[in-house]
Protein backbone atom coordinates (compact mmCIF):
# COMPACT_ATOMS: atom_id res chain seq x y z
CA UNK A 1 0.00 0.00 0.00
CA UNK A 2 2.84 2.44 1.11
CA UNK A 3 4.65 1.57 -2.72
CA UNK A 4 1.36 2.05 -4.52
CA UNK A 5 0.31 5.59 -2.75
CA UNK A 6 3.56 6.93 -3.38
CA UNK A 7 3.85 5.64 -7.23
CA UNK A 8 0.18 6.58 -7.74
CA UNK A 9 -1.35 3.14 -7.71
CA UNK A 10 -3.97 3.66 -5.13
CA UNK A 11 -4.95 7.74 -5.29
CA UNK A 12 -4.04 9.85 -2.48
CA UNK A 13 -7.28 11.90 -3.11
CA UNK A 14 -9.11 8.25 -1.75
CA UNK A 15 -6.78 7.83 1.05
CA UNK A 16 -7.54 9.77 4.36
CA UNK A 17 -4.48 9.12 6.46
CA UNK A 18 -6.80 9.04 9.57
CA UNK A 19 -8.99 6.58 8.91
CA UNK A 20 -10.76 4.35 11.16
CA UNK A 21 -9.11 1.07 10.60
CA UNK A 22 -6.06 -0.71 12.40
CA UNK A 23 -4.13 -2.73 9.93
CA UNK A 24 -0.34 -4.36 11.26
CA UNK A 25 2.78 -5.01 9.28
CA UNK A 26 6.21 -5.90 10.54
CA UNK A 27 8.22 -3.13 8.78
CA UNK A 28 11.55 -3.66 9.75
CA UNK A 29 13.20 -6.89 12.11
CA UNK A 30 11.74 -6.13 15.46
CA UNK A 31 9.73 -2.89 14.40
CA UNK A 32 6.21 -3.59 14.20
CA UNK A 33 3.65 -1.47 13.00
CA UNK A 34 -0.42 -0.79 13.76
CA UNK A 35 -2.19 1.85 11.40
CA UNK A 36 -5.28 3.32 12.71
CA UNK A 37 -6.49 6.80 13.27
CA UNK A 38 -3.29 7.41 14.76
CA UNK A 39 -0.41 4.90 14.72
CA UNK A 40 1.44 2.94 16.97
CA UNK A 41 4.91 1.82 16.49
CA UNK A 42 6.33 -1.29 18.45
CA UNK A 43 10.08 -2.15 19.76
CA UNK A 44 9.96 -5.66 20.66
CA UNK A 45 13.15 -6.28 23.02
CA UNK A 46 14.02 -8.90 25.51
CA UNK A 47 13.16 -6.71 28.16
CA UNK A 48 9.30 -6.03 26.68
CA UNK A 49 8.20 -3.46 24.26
CA UNK A 50 8.63 0.08 23.37
CA UNK A 51 5.80 1.66 22.02
CA UNK A 52 5.82 5.11 20.60
CA UNK A 53 2.20 6.24 20.67
CA UNK A 54 -0.35 4.18 22.20
CA UNK A 55 -3.80 4.92 19.64
CA UNK A 56 -7.10 6.58 20.63
CA UNK A 57 -9.41 6.04 22.93
CA UNK A 58 -11.68 4.49 20.66
CA UNK A 59 -9.11 2.37 18.81
CA UNK A 60 -6.26 1.69 21.54
CA UNK A 61 -8.20 -1.62 22.27
CA UNK A 62 -7.54 -2.95 18.52
CA UNK A 63 -4.22 -1.84 18.37
CA UNK A 64 -3.50 -3.58 21.48
CA UNK A 65 -5.42 -7.24 20.26
CA UNK A 66 -2.89 -6.46 16.58
CA UNK A 67 0.19 -6.14 18.57
CA UNK A 68 -0.40 -8.84 20.29
CA UNK A 69 -0.69 -10.71 17.33
CA UNK A 70 2.85 -10.04 16.87
CA UNK A 71 4.35 -10.28 20.07
CA UNK A 72 3.36 -11.32 23.64
CA UNK A 73 5.85 -9.36 25.69
CA UNK A 74 4.59 -6.87 28.32
CA UNK A 75 4.93 -3.15 27.41
CA UNK A 76 8.06 -1.69 29.11
CA UNK A 77 7.95 1.81 27.71
CA UNK A 78 5.64 4.06 26.05
CA UNK A 79 6.56 7.26 24.40
CA UNK A 80 4.22 9.93 23.62
CA UNK A 81 5.19 11.95 20.56
CA UNK A 82 3.13 14.55 21.63
CA UNK A 83 -0.58 14.78 23.75
CA UNK A 84 -2.77 15.06 21.35
CA UNK A 85 -5.56 12.78 22.96
CA UNK A 86 -5.39 10.24 19.27
CA UNK A 87 -2.22 9.53 20.29
CA UNK A 88 -1.84 8.67 23.94
CA UNK A 89 -4.79 6.62 25.43
CA UNK A 90 -4.65 2.86 25.97
CA UNK A 91 -1.97 2.47 28.35
CA UNK A 92 -4.43 1.51 30.94
CA UNK A 93 -4.89 -1.74 28.91
CA UNK A 94 -1.13 -2.21 29.16
CA UNK A 95 -1.18 -1.64 33.02
CA UNK A 96 -4.15 -4.25 33.72
CA UNK A 97 -2.13 -6.85 31.45
CA UNK A 98 1.12 -6.31 33.71
CA UNK A 99 -0.92 -6.43 36.91
CA UNK A 100 -2.52 -9.63 36.01
CA UNK A 101 1.04 -10.65 35.14
CA UNK A 102 2.55 -9.59 38.03
CA UNK A 103 4.99 -7.75 35.94
CA UNK A 104 6.28 -4.59 36.56
CA UNK A 105 4.08 -1.75 34.99
CA UNK A 106 4.81 0.42 32.21
CA UNK A 107 6.96 3.37 31.90
CA UNK A 108 5.61 6.65 30.32
CA UNK A 109 8.08 9.18 28.62
CA UNK A 110 7.07 12.21 27.39
CA UNK A 111 8.33 16.38 26.65
CA UNK A 112 8.02 18.13 29.60
CA UNK A 113 5.31 20.01 28.49
CA UNK A 114 2.44 17.70 28.00
CA UNK A 115 1.71 17.74 31.51
CA UNK A 116 0.56 21.58 30.97
CA UNK A 117 -1.14 21.00 27.79
CA UNK A 118 -3.39 17.87 30.28
CA UNK A 119 -4.07 20.77 32.66
CA UNK A 120 -5.33 22.90 29.87
CA UNK A 121 -7.00 20.18 28.07
CA UNK A 122 -8.76 19.43 31.13
CA UNK A 123 -9.98 23.72 31.68
CA UNK A 124 -10.96 23.84 28.71
CA UNK A 125 -13.00 20.72 27.85
CA UNK A 126 -16.21 22.45 26.82
CA UNK A 127 -14.40 24.31 24.40
CA UNK A 128 -12.62 21.35 22.98
CA UNK A 129 -15.55 19.53 22.71
CA UNK A 130 -17.60 22.42 20.76
CA UNK A 131 -14.77 22.68 17.93
CA UNK A 132 -14.05 18.57 17.53
CA UNK A 133 -17.58 17.84 16.92
CA UNK A 134 -17.49 20.64 14.32
CA UNK A 135 -14.82 19.79 13.19
CA UNK A 136 -15.08 15.84 12.70
CA UNK A 137 -18.95 16.15 12.81
CA UNK A 138 -19.31 14.47 16.18
CA UNK A 139 -22.53 15.35 18.00
CA UNK A 140 -22.06 14.18 21.03
CA UNK A 141 -18.60 13.54 21.59
CA UNK A 142 -17.02 14.97 24.95
CA UNK A 143 -13.67 15.88 25.37
CA UNK A 144 -11.89 14.03 27.76
CA UNK A 145 -10.40 15.58 31.32
CA UNK A 146 -8.45 12.75 33.16
CA UNK A 147 -5.22 11.78 31.33
CA UNK A 148 -2.45 9.64 31.66
CA UNK A 149 0.81 11.11 32.98
CA UNK A 150 4.06 10.81 32.33
CA UNK A 151 6.37 9.13 34.98
CA UNK A 152 9.59 10.33 32.95
CA UNK A 153 9.71 14.17 31.10
CA UNK A 154 12.63 15.70 29.30
CA UNK A 155 14.02 18.80 27.80
CA UNK A 156 15.54 18.44 24.65
CA UNK A 157 16.84 15.18 23.87
CA UNK A 158 16.47 11.79 26.16
CA UNK A 159 18.30 8.31 24.89
CA UNK A 160 16.46 5.02 26.33
CA UNK A 161 17.85 1.68 26.08
CA UNK A 162 15.45 -0.74 27.02
CA UNK A 163 17.03 -4.34 26.01
CA UNK A 164 19.41 -3.44 24.06
CA UNK A 165 17.84 -1.38 22.07
CA UNK A 166 18.85 2.49 21.75
CA UNK A 167 16.45 4.76 20.88
CA UNK A 168 16.75 8.57 20.71
CA UNK A 169 14.44 10.90 22.02
CA UNK A 170 14.45 14.50 20.24
CA UNK A 171 11.94 17.56 21.12
CA UNK A 172 10.67 20.26 18.32
CA UNK A 173 8.22 22.73 18.49
CA UNK A 174 6.18 21.67 15.02
CA UNK A 175 2.59 21.01 15.13
CA UNK A 176 2.47 21.23 18.98
CA UNK A 177 4.90 22.50 21.73
CA UNK A 178 5.73 19.06 23.55
CA UNK A 179 6.23 17.12 20.15
CA UNK A 180 8.74 14.19 20.22
CA UNK A 181 10.56 12.47 17.11
CA UNK A 182 11.98 8.87 17.79
CA UNK A 183 15.13 7.62 15.95
CA UNK A 184 16.31 4.03 15.96
CA UNK A 185 19.74 4.16 14.77
CA UNK A 186 20.28 0.64 14.92
CA UNK A 187 17.70 -0.53 12.97
CA UNK A 188 17.69 2.53 10.82
CA UNK A 189 13.57 3.25 11.53
CA UNK A 190 12.25 6.79 11.92
CA UNK A 191 9.06 7.90 14.16
CA UNK A 192 8.22 11.10 13.32
CA UNK A 193 4.74 11.64 15.66
CA UNK A 194 2.51 14.41 13.61
CA UNK A 195 5.68 15.88 12.28
CA UNK A 196 4.57 14.14 8.91
CA UNK A 197 1.49 12.70 8.34
CA UNK A 198 0.92 11.96 4.55
CA UNK A 199 -0.96 15.36 3.74
CA UNK A 200 -0.30 18.60 3.98
CA UNK A 201 1.21 19.59 7.76
CA UNK A 202 -1.46 20.60 10.26
CA UNK A 203 0.37 23.74 10.92
CA UNK A 204 -2.67 26.10 10.65
CA UNK A 205 -5.61 24.58 12.07
CA UNK A 206 -8.23 27.31 12.39
CA UNK A 207 -9.84 26.72 15.74
CA UNK A 208 -6.76 25.34 17.64
CA UNK A 209 -3.72 26.54 19.19
CA UNK A 210 -0.42 28.15 17.79
CA UNK A 211 1.89 25.93 15.75
CA UNK A 212 5.69 26.44 14.31
CA UNK A 213 6.23 26.39 11.09
CA UNK A 214 10.00 27.04 10.75
CA UNK A 215 10.88 24.82 14.04
CA UNK A 216 9.41 22.35 12.13
CA UNK A 217 10.52 22.55 9.06
CA UNK A 218 14.14 22.42 11.25
CA UNK A 219 12.87 19.57 12.68
CA UNK A 220 11.95 17.96 9.24
CA UNK A 221 15.60 18.75 7.93
CA UNK A 222 17.39 17.09 11.04
CA UNK A 223 15.53 14.10 10.59
CA UNK A 224 16.58 14.12 6.09
CA UNK A 225 20.31 13.53 7.68
CA UNK A 226 19.58 10.05 9.27
CA UNK A 227 19.50 7.74 6.44
CA UNK A 228 16.22 6.32 7.81
CA UNK A 229 15.52 3.30 5.79
CA UNK A 230 12.09 3.09 7.26
CA UNK A 231 9.78 6.14 8.38
CA UNK A 232 6.60 5.78 10.37
CA UNK A 233 4.21 8.57 10.39
CA UNK A 234 1.92 9.78 12.88
CA UNK A 235 -0.92 8.71 10.40
CA UNK A 236 -0.75 7.22 7.45
CA UNK A 237 1.28 4.72 6.09
CA UNK A 238 5.35 4.14 6.27
CA UNK A 239 7.44 5.80 4.01
CA UNK A 240 9.55 3.10 2.76
CA UNK A 241 13.35 3.67 1.21
CA UNK A 242 16.27 5.70 2.37
CA UNK A 243 15.42 8.47 -0.45
CA UNK A 244 11.99 8.36 -0.54
CA UNK A 245 11.88 9.13 3.30
CA UNK A 246 14.76 12.47 2.63
CA UNK A 247 12.35 13.33 -0.21
CA UNK A 248 9.28 13.52 1.88
CA UNK A 249 10.93 15.52 4.84
CA UNK A 250 12.39 17.85 2.98
CA UNK A 251 9.74 18.59 0.27
CA UNK A 252 7.42 19.19 3.73
CA UNK A 253 10.25 21.42 5.27
CA UNK A 254 10.20 23.57 1.88
CA UNK A 255 6.62 23.39 1.95
CA UNK A 256 6.80 25.13 5.44
CA UNK A 257 9.68 27.52 4.48
CA UNK A 258 7.95 28.79 1.68
CA UNK A 259 5.27 29.78 3.47
CA UNK A 260 6.54 30.87 6.60
CA UNK A 261 9.30 33.37 4.81
CA UNK A 262 7.38 34.85 2.48
CA UNK A 263 4.50 35.63 4.53
CA UNK A 264 7.56 36.99 7.16
CA UNK A 265 8.85 39.18 3.73
CA UNK A 266 5.38 40.72 3.62
CA UNK A 267 4.34 41.55 7.29
CA UNK A 268 8.07 43.15 7.46
CA UNK A 269 6.96 45.15 4.48
CA UNK A 270 3.76 46.29 5.95
CA UNK A 271 0.92 44.49 4.41
CA UNK A 272 -1.83 43.52 5.68
CA UNK A 273 -2.73 40.26 6.18
CA UNK A 274 -6.12 39.93 3.62
CA UNK A 275 -3.59 41.33 0.88
CA UNK A 276 -1.04 38.44 2.76
CA UNK A 277 -3.27 35.28 2.34
CA UNK A 278 -4.62 36.06 -1.04
CA UNK A 279 -0.34 36.65 -2.00
CA UNK A 280 0.86 34.17 -0.79
CA UNK A 281 0.60 30.42 -2.73
CA UNK A 282 2.70 27.36 -2.00
CA UNK A 283 3.98 26.00 -5.04
CA UNK A 284 1.85 23.82 -7.01
CA UNK A 285 4.74 20.64 -7.58
CA UNK A 286 4.77 20.44 -3.76
CA UNK A 287 1.04 20.32 -2.95
CA UNK A 288 0.95 17.27 -6.44
CA UNK A 289 3.21 15.24 -3.94
CA UNK A 290 0.91 12.45 -2.72
CA UNK A 291 2.05 12.96 0.66
CA UNK A 292 1.71 16.79 0.92
CA UNK A 293 -2.29 17.21 -0.56
CA UNK A 294 -4.11 19.59 1.59
CA UNK A 295 -6.73 17.16 2.42
CA UNK A 296 -6.71 18.20 5.94
CA UNK A 297 -5.17 21.47 7.20
CA UNK A 298 -4.45 23.97 4.42
CA UNK A 299 -2.01 26.46 3.31
CA UNK A 300 -4.15 29.27 3.27
CA UNK A 301 -4.23 28.51 6.96
CA UNK A 302 -0.44 28.18 7.66
CA UNK A 303 -0.10 32.10 6.63
CA UNK A 304 -2.85 32.67 8.97
CA UNK A 305 -0.56 30.94 11.74
CA UNK A 306 2.43 32.60 10.67
CA UNK A 307 1.02 36.11 11.12
CA UNK A 308 -1.08 35.13 14.61
CA UNK A 309 2.91 33.99 15.70
CA UNK A 310 4.66 36.96 15.02
CA UNK A 311 1.79 39.54 14.46
CA UNK A 312 -0.84 38.59 16.85
CA UNK A 313 -4.34 39.32 15.79
CA UNK A 314 -5.17 42.67 15.07
CA UNK A 315 -4.67 41.93 10.99
CA UNK A 316 -4.03 45.44 9.99
CA UNK A 317 -7.36 46.66 8.88
CA UNK A 318 -8.64 49.68 11.29
CA UNK A 319 -12.57 48.68 11.29
CA UNK A 320 -11.52 45.58 12.78
CA UNK A 321 -9.58 46.74 15.83
CA UNK A 322 -12.91 47.53 17.89
CA UNK A 323 -15.53 46.13 15.82
CA UNK A 324 -19.07 46.79 15.71
CA UNK A 325 -20.81 43.87 16.39
CA UNK A 326 -21.10 41.04 13.54
CA UNK A 327 -25.59 41.59 13.87
CA UNK A 328 -25.25 45.07 14.15
CA UNK A 329 -23.17 46.02 10.56
CA UNK A 330 -25.06 42.68 8.74
CA UNK A 331 -28.56 44.94 9.31
CA UNK A 332 -27.30 47.99 8.55
CA UNK A 333 -25.46 46.30 5.05
CA UNK A 334 -29.13 44.37 4.55
CA UNK A 335 -30.82 47.93 4.88
CA UNK A 336 -28.59 49.37 2.39
CA UNK A 337 -29.32 46.48 -0.03
CA UNK A 338 -33.27 46.29 0.39
CA UNK A 339 -33.25 43.72 2.90
CA UNK A 340 -31.82 40.17 4.29
CA UNK A 341 -34.18 38.44 1.27
CA UNK A 342 -32.06 40.64 -1.30
CA UNK A 343 -28.60 39.59 0.15
CA UNK A 344 -29.55 36.10 0.42
CA UNK A 345 -30.68 36.26 -3.48
CA UNK A 346 -27.84 37.68 -4.20
CA UNK A 347 -25.50 35.18 -2.29
CA UNK A 348 -27.15 32.47 -4.39
CA UNK A 349 -26.31 34.43 -7.63
CA UNK A 350 -22.03 34.42 -6.22
CA UNK A 351 -22.65 30.73 -5.58
CA UNK A 352 -24.32 30.41 -8.54
CA UNK A 353 -21.48 32.01 -10.17
CA UNK A 354 -18.70 30.00 -8.62
CA UNK A 355 -17.80 33.06 -6.09
CA UNK A 356 -18.29 30.63 -3.31
CA UNK A 357 -16.44 32.98 -0.94
CA UNK A 358 -18.45 36.26 -1.40
CA UNK A 359 -21.57 34.59 -1.16
CA UNK A 360 -20.70 32.92 2.36
CA UNK A 361 -20.03 36.84 3.07
CA UNK A 362 -23.41 37.79 1.60
CA UNK A 363 -25.55 34.83 3.01
CA UNK A 364 -24.12 35.19 6.76
CA UNK A 365 -24.93 38.88 7.01
CA UNK A 366 -28.14 38.24 5.56
CA UNK A 367 -28.60 35.08 8.30
CA UNK A 368 -27.73 37.58 10.92
CA UNK A 369 -29.54 40.32 9.75
CA UNK A 370 -32.87 38.08 9.57
CA UNK A 371 -32.05 34.61 12.15
CA UNK A 372 -35.86 33.62 11.61
CA UNK A 373 -36.44 33.75 8.26
CA UNK A 374 -36.87 30.58 6.77
CA UNK A 375 -36.11 31.55 3.53
CA UNK A 376 -32.82 33.16 4.71
CA UNK A 377 -31.80 30.16 6.42
CA UNK A 378 -32.31 28.19 3.28
CA UNK A 379 -30.11 30.27 1.48
CA UNK A 380 -27.28 29.54 3.97
CA UNK A 381 -27.73 26.29 4.11
CA UNK A 382 -27.61 26.26 0.23
CA UNK A 383 -24.21 28.30 -0.21
CA UNK A 384 -22.58 26.68 2.90
CA UNK A 385 -23.53 23.31 1.53
CA UNK A 386 -22.04 24.24 -1.73
CA UNK A 387 -19.22 25.52 0.02
CA UNK A 388 -18.41 22.48 1.85
CA UNK A 389 -18.84 20.32 -1.33
CA UNK A 390 -16.29 22.11 -2.94
CA UNK A 391 -13.34 21.87 -0.39
CA UNK A 392 -11.13 19.27 -0.16
CA UNK A 393 -9.67 19.74 3.48
CA UNK A 394 -11.40 18.11 6.39
CA UNK A 395 -10.94 21.39 8.54
CA UNK A 396 -12.78 23.71 5.82
CA UNK A 397 -15.57 20.84 5.55
CA UNK A 398 -16.24 20.23 8.97
CA UNK A 399 -16.64 24.20 9.61
CA UNK A 400 -19.17 24.65 6.56
CA UNK A 401 -21.12 21.56 6.65
CA UNK A 402 -21.45 22.56 10.49
CA UNK A 403 -22.94 26.38 8.63
CA UNK A 404 -25.31 24.47 6.54
CA UNK A 405 -26.48 21.91 9.05
CA UNK A 406 -27.31 24.78 11.64
CA UNK A 407 -29.49 26.44 9.11
CA UNK A 408 -31.09 23.60 8.04
CA UNK A 409 -32.50 23.00 11.54
CA UNK A 410 -32.48 26.54 12.54
CA UNK A 411 -35.07 26.67 9.40
CA UNK A 412 -36.96 24.05 10.59
CA UNK A 413 -37.20 24.87 14.27
CA UNK A 414 -38.03 28.68 13.40
CA UNK A 415 -34.53 29.73 14.89
CA UNK A 416 -31.60 31.10 14.11
CA UNK A 417 -28.60 32.34 15.90
CA UNK A 418 -29.24 34.47 18.09
CA UNK A 419 -31.74 31.42 19.94
CA UNK A 420 -28.99 30.53 22.45
CA UNK A 421 -29.40 26.46 20.77
CA UNK A 422 -27.20 25.21 18.25
CA UNK A 423 -28.32 22.75 16.66
CA UNK A 424 -25.91 19.42 17.31
CA UNK A 425 -24.87 21.07 20.35
CA UNK A 426 -27.28 20.92 23.06
CA UNK A 427 -27.09 24.07 25.51
CA UNK A 428 -24.37 26.16 23.54
CA UNK A 429 -24.68 28.77 20.29
CA UNK A 430 -22.20 28.25 17.68
CA UNK A 431 -22.91 30.21 15.26
CA UNK A 432 -19.51 32.27 14.17
CA UNK A 433 -17.80 30.46 16.78
CA UNK A 434 -18.78 33.35 18.67
CA UNK A 435 -20.57 31.49 21.90
CA UNK A 436 -20.51 28.36 23.78
CA UNK A 437 -23.43 28.10 26.20
CA UNK A 438 -23.85 31.89 26.91
CA UNK A 439 -20.11 32.71 27.60
CA UNK A 440 -17.83 34.33 25.37
CA UNK A 441 -15.50 31.86 23.28
CA UNK A 442 -12.39 31.07 24.69
CA UNK A 443 -9.03 30.82 22.33
CA UNK A 444 -5.86 28.29 23.23
CA UNK A 445 -7.25 25.06 22.76
CA UNK A 446 -6.63 21.74 20.39
CA UNK A 447 -6.96 18.01 19.81
CA UNK A 448 -5.39 17.56 16.69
Amino acid sequence: MADRLWTGGIDIDGFVPSSLWVSFAEVAPGVGFAASFANVAAFDTPEGLVLVDTGSALLAGACHEALRSWSDRTLHTAVFTHGHIDHCFGVDIYEAEAAARGAPPPRVVAHEAIDARFDRYAATAGYNSVINRRQFRLDRFEWPTRFRRPDETYATRLDLDVGGIRLELHHARGETDDHTWVWAPESRVLCTGDLFIWASPNCGNPQKVQRYPAEWARALREMATLGAEVMLPGHGVPVVGRDRVRQALADTAELLEWLHDRTVALMNDGVPLDTIVREVEAPARLLDRPYLRPSYDEPEFVVRNVWRLYGGWYDGNPARLKPAPDPAVAEEVAALAGGAGILADRARARAGAGDLRLACHLVEWAWLAAPHDPAVAAARAEVYGARAAAEASVMSRGIFEWAAREAREAGAAGSGPDSGQAPGAPGGRTSGGTRVAGRPGVEGNDGT
